[in-house]
């Protein structure tokens, strides 16, 4: 087997997850990891690009302050680990999404994160530019995660997974290969704690479940034209974000806190379950921060009577780790230029080789 490394950092910002794992063309086993949280200084400038728009030379300067980051978390992880730069085959790198606007008359999907300086950095050549390929190709470009999921689950019976890290997106093995983003994952939730309690994220779900769904301000969220769309279909922050809130709790006025919170949550939860019944599912596998969300948990599980929902730890896969896994697994692909299975997924006229090879020399 062969040892590469998968970098990932989400819509969520929290941080970035560096994953060593040895892969050959039947299984994906994790070596090691190592979690590196955001700077607030780069945290906010990132924000800041999204929100409000930026000149080239901020995004240039972003883009090279996020690689000498994501080099760092590698190379801590391989100093912890006494790993040899030398063997390892090359690093996946996903980037840091700032827009995502496959649609668009110009489609394209931007992730900062200069590939260049990774290897240089790191001495390893790097496998980035993931999700242009796709786009050329008609696609959605997002999301990535359903091949993996089928690497891994494929072969178990009527199994879905979804992955609740910023964004919400799910994956489906019958008939065929699907998946789609159901919408917001936790992004909603963290910037209404943030505001309120000044904490990143809400642990536990304990502060949702202190409050009371408000039915109003949930069915007129679920009736926002998103969540309307058919599949393929794909989201990030520059939809689901402060104004997307601001939308829908103005009109409402006055609502307590601790209930636009439960709300969120439970929007969340119906957004995933709507989608997961529509399909003859048995058994849904969630990975992504969302699993470590105990009160999330308990609610998708109550939202689906008749389906065991469980973290992807029961089939000892690192729930927290599964997307930086990703794209170790999208590096492998790249550098054995076979193509990924993901048209039925992103709407792509055809599979491809995904990602760019960035030589360390």
């Amino acid at each position: 087997m062969e040892k590469y490394i998968g970098i990932m950092s989400g819509t969520s910002l929290d941080g970035v997850d560096v994953a060593l794992c040895e892969v050959n063309h039947k299984e994906c086993h994790l070596l090691a990891i190592h979690f590196v949280p955001f700077e607030e200084s780069l945290k906010n400038q990132i924000l800041k690009l999204i929100a409000k728009g930026a000149t080239l030379k901020e995004i240039g300067e972003v883009d090279h302050r996020l690689a000498l980051f994501f080099a760092k978390a590698v190379n801590e992880l391989l100093a912890e680990n006494l790993i040899n730069p030398l063997d390892v085959e090359a690093i996946g790198l996903h980037g840091q999404t700032l827009w995502h606007e496959p649609l668009g008359q110009h489609p394209f999907s931007m992730q900062l994160g200069n590939a260049s300086v990774v290897a240089v950095e790191t001495g390893i050549d790097v496998v980035s530019d993931f999700r242009s390929k796709d786009v050329a190709l008609g696609g959605q470009g997002a999301p990535l995660a359903p091949a993996f999921h089928a690497f891994l689950f494929a072969h178990l019976d009527r199994v879905a997974v979804v992955n609740i890290g910023g964004m919400a997106n799910i994956s489906l093995f019958e008939p065929k290969l699907l998946g789609y983003d159901t919408g917001c994952g936790n992004i909603l939730m963290d910037i209404w704690v943030k505001e309120h309690l000044g904490v990143a994220y809400d642990k536990d779900g304990a502060w949702a479940k202190s409050g009371c769904v408000n039915e109003k301000l949930l069915n007129s969220m679920l009736n926002d034209p998103y969540f309307l769309l058919n599949y393929p279909k794909s989201t990030g922050r520059e939809y689901f974000n402060k104004n997307f809130l601001r939308k829908y709790l103005e009109p409402l006025g006055k609502i307590c806190a601790k209930d636009v919170q439960a709300t969120l949550l439970a929007l969340t939860v119906k957004s995933i379950a709507d989608e997961i019944k529509k399909f003859n599912v048995k058994e849904l596998l969630v990975c992504g921060g969302g699993a470590r969300n105990i009160f999330l948990m308990e609610k998708l599980q109550e939202a689906l009577s008749g389906v065991e929902v469980a973290s992807t730890q029961k089939y000892n896969i690192d729930a927290d780790n599964m997307e930086a896994m990703i794209f170790a697994w999208l590096a492998y692909k790249r550098v054995h230029q076979e193509k990924v299975d993901l048209k039925s997924v992103t709407g792509a006229k055809d599979n491809s080789i995904l990602g760019a090879i960035y030589a360390k020399n």
